[in-house]
């Protein structure tokens, strides 16, 4: 019962963090149409630093693909904001 209830918890806080990160991905989108372009990639570092966590504690199927979701938008948002292509492992 307790690994159940802390299993719970533990995918409510992920999903609450999804919700979070949406927000902050809006942000961005909303500092960039702004011209505020340092600002943006301020938040993008942050909302980056925060995936990396929920990352690091994700375990099913669903929030690997939402995690990925977000590593390409927020790749995409940082090619928006300093007008070049990022290339893996540079």
């Amino acid at each position: 019962m307790l690994i159940r209830e802390i299993r719970g918890k533990k995918i409510k806080n992920i999903k609450m963090k999804f919700e979070d990160l949406k927000v902050s991905v809006q942000e961005i989108i909303d500092l960039i149409a702004a011209k505020n372009n340092r600002e943006a990639n301020n938040k993008l570092l942050e909302v980056n630093e925060t995936l990396d966590e929920i990352l690091d504690h994700a375990e099913e199927d669903e929030d690997l693909r939402e995690i990925s979701r977000y590593q390409v938008l927020l790749n995409q948002l940082h090619v928006k904001i300093n007008g070049e292509e990022q290339v893996d492992g540079e």
